[in-house]
């Protein structure tokens, strides 16, 4: 027997208030997505097609017009916000740290809500920061602003993993962040998901990433969900849309291959 998804969206729906008139603007339209336990799914789609209201409605940062989203077996409206959400970790696209707290405070944010024991906080802190490959000796008591861009959201994926969450909720994690180090924390945080059985959640508009990082792929468009498979599938399927997103990670493949032959040509 299949086991049941560990998230799953039935036939949601949200809209909000335009501001001008009376209208509103329908963000997520009628979509029923399973995500499995231990699974990292990928939602694409241009600016505006729904995804990081999606993501939202799973932790109840938002909640649906209609439908229903359950998270382990229970609808999210019947689970109490706070406990849900620390149950989740949640990373946004700037880090989202606190600017006054220092890095080991940030990352124990959620253990001492909970109400850790301090030596187990201070020993979770530690463990963490090695984790994301940052020396406690020297980042440990830093500020924010006393980091690099790829330190504060190795810091924000910390925190999202302090108090042990099956679900990993990211929203645009890597996409502020320069090539290189968008590359090399993309890979370690893949490595992070399969070493920590996790779940994961990405909500990007980098078609590239979104193939090289994740098992499925679900495009959004207009609040809908347009199509979905494993990267491979996607390739074959015969939406316009689909095949429009494709062809940019396609054109820069070709483009860089055809570099690459001439200079070893020459």
């Amino acid at each position: 027997m299949a086991l049941a998804p560990l998230i799953a969206y039935a036939h949601v729906r949200k809209s909000f208030a335009n501001g001008h008139d009376a209208e509103r603007v329908t963000a997520v339209d009628d979509v029923s997505l399973d995500i499995a336990a231990g699974e990292f799914l990928a939602i694409v789609g241009a600016s505006g097609s729904g995804k990081s209201t999606l993501l939202r409605l799973a932790n109840r940062l938002l909640a649906p017009d209609s439908g229903r989203v359950m998270v382990e077996g229970e609808d999210v409206r019947d689970v109490d916000p706070v406990r849900l959400r620390r149950c989740m970790g949640y990373v946004f696209q700037s880090g989202g740290l606190f600017p006054h707290m220092r890095v080991a405070d940030n990352i124990a944010v959620t253990p001492r809500l909970l109400g850790w024991p301090a030596a187990e906080i201070a020993a979770r802190v530690d463990e963490l920061l090695e984790l994301v490959r940052l020396d406690r000796s020297l980042h440990r008591d830093r500020l924010p602003h006393e980091l690099s861009g790829g330190q504060q959201q190795r810091v924000g994926v910390a925190r999202a993993l302090a108090a042990r969450p099956r679900i990993m909720l990211m929203d645009e994690p890597f996409g502020a962040l320069d090539p290189l180090t968008r590359d090399t924390l993309g890979d370690e945080y893949r490595a992070l998901h399969r070493r920590l059985a996790l779940t994961t959640v990405m909500v990007t508009h980098d078609m590239t990433a979104a193939l090289l990082l994740a098992d499925r792929i679900a495009v959004m468009r207009a609040g809908r969900v347009v199509a979905q498979g494993q990267p491979a599938e996607l390739s074959n399927n015969n939406e316009p849309y689909v095949a429009e997103l494709l062809r940019t990670p396609r054109r820069q493949a070709e483009r860089l291959n055809a570099l690459l032959a001439g200079a070893s040509a020459g």
